[in-house]
């Protein structure tokens, strides 16, 4: 079984992602129907792994996504210089009154028993009309990319932005980018174009075209159909249960040259036991298990990815490449909002098996 192969010669991109700018409204603690106020995150399954690539990690990456012309959009533009990721926009224009919007995501923290509560605004959201022929790849890609990533939650906008996403990723191969794609199944948002038959049918179409693909249990079972196992493990983070199903995977998808996910178990809203597992090119490999204080768990799935797909692009051995993913996960939920706060000595030595004592 292939193994990635990814470019090694000079490129303009290390890194692109295709997928939907939101803000995230975190009222802390407080549940929003006692809220007074709210801090403003900038957000977004495929942002936040180029974000967290770009500032942590150091790689050339870029975001193509929608862009508004309204007071919304100018600070998104700005959170995004900020990470040092480069913008490549469709524009469209805002009419004062109906949008077309960024989307709001409302998510407080939850604490202790209490888990955090997420909903969505993504009326008339702009990312939802993007389409094929909006992005000028080849322009794009003209002085070479080396990764290209999208996911589940930008293909479940519309009927048009999982036809975007394969025509994203076709481009890219031509110019041998690896292409990866993140599960992230959620119910909710495909609910409104066609539930769970949809989203098999769209996910299974773009994941027949990648070559990386990320995506818990959870994910793999409603997204892609794929039958669990018979017995079921009674520790959430036993990795048998993952590669039982990763063997379904590969035997319907063999452009699959690489699986990943998180394993999580949660004790309460601040306790997790945090893991992460591998199959690449035919081997298994299983991160260390860590006990995680957590402080915002949203975004830690995209932390692990960011690790993990740095890994790879700096040429680390597999095993490497997982425990950085994990590290960088970890680390993720330690900051408040959704884009990385580490830097890369920090992932290195927890991926080490470095420790909470302070540094001096």
């Amino acid at each position: 079984m292939s193994k990635l192969d990814v470019l090694k010669n000079n490129c303009e991109l290390d890194f692109l992602s295709l997928g939907a700018l939101v803000h995230r409204l975190d009222p802390g603690v407080i549940p929003f129907r006692k809220a007074r106020f709210a801090n403003i995150h900038v957000s977004g399954g495929e942002y936040n792994v180029a974000a967290g690539l770009s500032d942590c990690f150091g790689l050339k990456t870029g975001i193509a996504s929608a862009m508004v012309d309204y007071g919304i959009g100018e600070m998104v533009k700005n959170r995004i210089q900020e990470m040092g990721v480069r913008p490549v926009f469709k524009y469209f224009e805002h009419d004062g009154v109906r949008g077309p919007n960024i989307a709001t995501v409302y998510s407080d923290l939850g604490y202790g028993v209490r888990p955090p509560v997420v909903f969505y605004n993504r009326a008339n959201e702009a990312a939802a009309l993007l389409k094929p022929g909006d992005f000028k790849w080849n322009q794009i890609f003209k002085n070479g990319i080396r990764w290209f990533h999208s996911g589940g939650i930008f293909a479940s906008l519309s009927e048009t932005t999982s036809e975007l996403i394969i025509e994203g990723i076709q481009a890219a191969k031509k110019m041998g980018a690896v292409c990866s794609f993140d599960l992230n199944y959620r119910a909710k948002l495909w609910s409104s174009i066609g539930g769970l038959k949809k989203a098999q049918q769209v996910l299974r179409r773009i994941v027949s075209n990648v070559d990386v693909l990320l995506g818990n249990e959870e994910d793999l079972q409603m997204g892609l159909g794929i039958p669990g196992p018979e017995e079921v493990s009674q520790s959430k983070l036993a990795p048998e249960t993952f590669f039982q199903m990763i063997e379904q995977v590969i035997k319907q998808f063999p452009n699959i040259k690489l699986v990943a996910t998180t394993l999580r178990e949660v004790k309460s809203t601040n306790k997790h036991r945090w893991g992460a597992v591998m199959w690449h090119a035919g081997k298994q490999f299983v991160s260390p298990t860590c006990e995680l204080d957590v402080l915002d768990r949203i975004g830690g799935g995209d932390g692990f990815a960011t690790g993990l797909i740095y890994g790879f692009i700096d040429g680390r051995k597999p095993e490497e490449a997982l425990r950085l993913g994990w590290a960088h996960g970890a680390l993720l939920t330690t900051f408040p909002g959704d884009v990385t706060m580490a830097k890369l000595p920090e992932v290195e030595a927890f991926a080490k098996g470095g420790s909470a004592r302070v540094q001096r």
